[in-house]
């Protein structure tokens, strides 16, 4: 039964509420972790919907009975573009395993709902025709779920958390950033307001004297190739105060993902990535001299050797963007067409210096490949008719 459900979990993660860009596992625009420096367009809503699990088969000490055990998460993001530069979000855990009987589903093996995630993404900012956008993104944890100090999950005390991160975008493209690579890097902060928390059942053990603190950095890529797009992160975890000694997963580690997604229209993205772990320090919970529960195998880390990711983003808002693939694309040419005559144009009448009239040739192949690109699909999608 516990299975079962399990598996529900993460088939609910793809399929719930099936009613463009990148979505992060957080949602907005991104990879799998990193996050961009650019916002959703004003008055865009996306809706995120994923899983992340892992899973392995061991052994109760010698007894020779083997068993699964299962680390599954889900969670949903919805994100709105409030203006050109800013964008919120929020982002429920619907379902988190515990692995300690303290939750308040299946037997207290999971939480459901776990905790909630609240923000806003100020970004979109850089110098005009420059390749590179900044920004900085401001959020709260805040702790609706009936246990925390989850073994195999980042460190969570069950108060409010308090998290910034700066973000930086490269991107190859300027005029299309979608129709090009780009790079992204984060550099984070994260608050878990922790002093005095008590993390297990016994008084005596010791609590946080000084407030724990994490610091998160991470730098990934993508590269598009059609209807399906790549991408590769590494991000890193370590603590600038480190937690009690009653706390799991108090040490530094580092994973690299994988991403692929796959766009079958341009309102509905699926993606999967797989996380493996590159490094991890030892582990420095005190399982001997305190009540902390010792994790369910000795040769079962705090932070599992990889994960699997899969979700899907649906874009919401406009509802003009739920239109015909033949309309989109006839739009899309007709606008790119506007811009190559004002390049033209602009061409014709400028008389500045050469390096301006070099500019402006590149711009305009740029534009031309692009409506040849979008003249491909648009004939591609008659023909389907």
């Amino acid at each position: 039964m516990k299975k079962t459900v399990r598996v529900t979990v993460m088939i609910t993660g793809l399929v719930l509420l099936f009613s463009g860009s990148l979505p992060a596992y957080d949602g907005g625009d991104g990879l799998i972790y990193i996050r961009s420096a650019k916002v959703l367009p004003k008055g865009h809503m996306q809706l995120y919907t994923g899983t992340r699990f892992f899973g392995k088969i061991a052994q109760f000490g010698g007894t020779g009975r083997a068993f699964t055990l299962w680390n599954v998460q889900g969670k949903s993001s919805l994100n709105f573009g409030a203006s050109s530069h800013l964008e919120l979000f929020v982002t429920p855990i619907f379902y988190q395993d515990t692995n300690t009987q303290k939750g308040n589903v299946l037997d207290g093996e999971g939480n459901a709902p776990d905790d909630i995630f609240l923000g806003m993404k100020v970004a979109s900012f850089g110098p005009l025709e420059s390749p590179f956008l900044f920004g900085g993104q401001l959020y709260a944890r805040i702790p609706t779920a009936p246990t925390h100090n989850i073994i195999y999950e980042p460190y969570s005390a069950g108060k409010l958390e308090i998290g910034l991160t700066a973000l930086a975008s490269y991107y190859s493209n300027v005029m299309f950033p979608e129709t090009g690579w780009s790079l992204h890097a984060n550099l984070g902060y994260l608050n878990h307001n922790d002093v005095g928390v008590e993390l297990t059942d016994n008084p005596d053990d010791p609590t946080a004297q000084t407030m724990s603190s994490d610091l998160i950095a991470g730098i990934g890529i993508r590269y598009p190739a059609g209807t399906f797009d790549f991408s590769a992160e590494i991000n890193a975890t370590t603590f600038i105060n480190r937690p009690p000694e009653t706390a799991y997963s108090r040490e530094f580690v580092s994973y690299f993902t994988a991403g692929v997604y796959y766009t079958p229209y341009r309102w509905l993205t699926f993606s999967m990535g797989v996380d493996l772990r590159l490094a991890s320090g030892e582990d420095l919970s005190n399982y001997a001299e305190t009540a902390l529960r010792p994790p369910p195998n000795a040769d079962f880390p705090n932070y599992p050797g990889w994960r699997g990711v899969l979700g899907v983003n649906i874009r919401l808002l406009p509802i003009s963007s739920r239109s015909s693939d033949t309309s989109y694309l006839e739009s899309e040419a007709e606008k790119r067409q506007r811009i190559l005559d004002q390049i033209l144009k602009g061409q014709e009448t400028d008389e500045t210096a050469d390096e301006e009239l070099q500019r402006l040739q590149a711009e305009r192949k740029e534009v031309e490949n692009e409506l040849n690109r979008l003249r491909k699909l648009l004939n591609e999608e008659k023909k389907k008719k």
